[in-house]
């Protein structure tokens, strides 16, 4: 039987708690920097939300204030709960992941088995030859067009490799329906999002959750400006992507698929789902059965990606640290995609193990934000330790300043890079409340972040010797 991920990594609730303040601080930013519509971030360790925040907004005009209870579509998430129920019924005796998907669904001409179309294994086509469903231009395909679609969609043989199809996963909903006796909605309604109490989660929009939906919103492509894009139902792709939830509710089902939760599945078939089965050309990635397994720095995670017009969301999650991550953006925009958002915010947890230290209770009067006309630069405190980060990175994590502590007003620069100014120090000038006014660094000073914006948003010349 595979077994579930092993690692050595270890929590500390204390640090976590220190870098979940700091992703808070740094999503902000990145949203402001980008112009991005609107973001959700939660963390999840053990049984508490560490960091649950929204970002920006879920609509644009009029303009709404994003929360964490704000509702996306998360597309590709669906294919998690597909997998699951699969399982269960595995568990029953009702199916067995080698039945061929034909024995189920008489319409489909096909060999693929239920396993391998549940690790993208089958050939199957990936969205039909007519798929613009995905750009809004049309409707979903109800069950007529996707027996018009899948009857013969073999593609590649069974089994020789990893071809991801959403066309695969409908046709696992076929066969959720026929083993069941009820509709794919109802079956997972009743054995998967309400034995978790999920209030905010199903399979395909309902009513009583449109006015939570956020707006999804394209980004601006050859000049063509930023649109919104109009709500969609997506028939009978449910099972592929038309789930909808919240952060929170994200957080609870990936915390389902820890160790010793029975609430879904047994631990061997938790086993069975994560194992990864194959590789991805082109990704560092690796799919299990209906799970995506990817390895960031040192630490194994699980979980999937969403892409829905006008949205992009991702859940990571560690079932052995009892760790989640979970991003959700309101935009299809390339840098607002929530997958390598998600990726950094583990990558930020795991920054402070990596450079153990003690209590950061008494660095406070170092750290913050500061900036000039050049760029910005975060001082954190992390595991009783002094780091800086350029905020504007995609990675900040990978690159960045460690300190020493000098005395009060002064840090020396002890690791940075050698076009830097290593071995050099940062002089704070504080006023008489002792907050910093201004640092100087390399010799150039940067101002804490509201005084930066107070000084160049009122000035609409450049302040220097040359307009002097």
């Amino acid at each position: 039987m595979p077994q579930l991920p092993q690692h050595m990594t270890g929590l500390d609730r204390a640090t976590l708690l220190e870098a979940a303040a700091y992703i808070d601080s740094w999503i902000a930013f990145r949203r402001e920097q980008h112009d991005l519509p609107g973001l959700v971030v939660a963390i999840r360790h053990a049984d508490e939300l560490v960091l649950c925040e929204g970002y920006g907004s879920a609509h644009l005009d009029p303009p709404v204030e994003m929360t964490p209870e704000h509702v996306f579509r998360v597309a590709s998430h669906s294919k998690m709960f597909t997998a699951t129920a699969v399982m269960q019924l595995v568990e029953a005796g009702k199916l067995r992941l080698d039945d061929r998907a034909a024995e189920y669904v008489s319409w489909l001409h096909s060999d693929a088995t239920l396993r391998q179309l549940l690790n993208h294994a089958g050939g199957i086509i990936r969205d039909g030859i007519d798929a613009d469903f995905w750009r809004v231009e049309q409707p979903f395909p109800d069950l007529a067009a996707l027996q018009t679609l899948a009857s013969d969609a073999s593609i590649l043989p069974p089994n020789t490799s990893f071809k991801y199809s959403n066309i695969g996963f409908a046709v696992l909903g076929e066969v959720i329906e026929t083993v069941s006796g009820m509709t794919y909605n109802r079956y997972v309604q009743e054995h998967i999002i309400q034995p978790l109490g999920l209030a905010s989660t199903g399979p395909e929009l309902v009513p009583d959750v449109l006015q939570r939906c956020v707006t999804g919103y394209t980004g601006e492509i050859l000049g063509v400006p930023r649109r919104d894009v109009p709500t969609i139902d997506t028939r009978a792709l449910s099972p592929a992507t038309g789930f909808y939830s919240t952060a929170p509710d994200l957080c609870r089902f990936a915390a389902a698929h820890w160790p010793g939760d029975t609430t879904l599945l047994s631990d061997a078939s938790k086993r069975e789902l994560q194992h990864p089965a194959w590789a991805i050309e082109q990704s560092e990635e690796r799919y299990g059965l209906g799970f995506v397994a990817e390895r960031i720095g040192e630490r194994e995670t699980l979980g999937h990606s969403g892409g829905f017009p006008g949205q992009s969301t991702r859940t990571l999650f560690d079932p052995v640290d009892q760790l989640v991550v979970v991003v959700l953006s309101n935009t299809s925009a390339e840098d607002g995609h929530a997958g390598p958002l998600a990726a950094e915010l583990v990558r930020f947890i795991d920054f402070a193990p990596r450079h153990p230290g003690g209590s950061s209770s008494d660095l406070a009067r170092y750290t913050g934000r500061f900036a000039n006309v050049g760029g910005v630069i975060d001082i954190v405190a992390f595991g009783g330790k002094v780091f800086g980060f350029g905020p504007q990175s995609d990675n900040p994590s990978k690159v960045g300043w460690e300190f020493e502590v000098v005395d009060a007003d002064h840090l020396r620069i002890s690791k940075c890079s050698g076009y830097a100014s290593p071995g050099e120090t940062i002089r704070y000038e504080r006023d008489a409340a002792g907050n910093p006014r201004r640092i100087i660094a390399g010799g150039v000073t940067l101002y804490p972040e509201h005084l930066f914006r107070q000084r160049y948003s009122s000035q609409p010349r450049w302040i220097g010797p040359a307009f002097a």
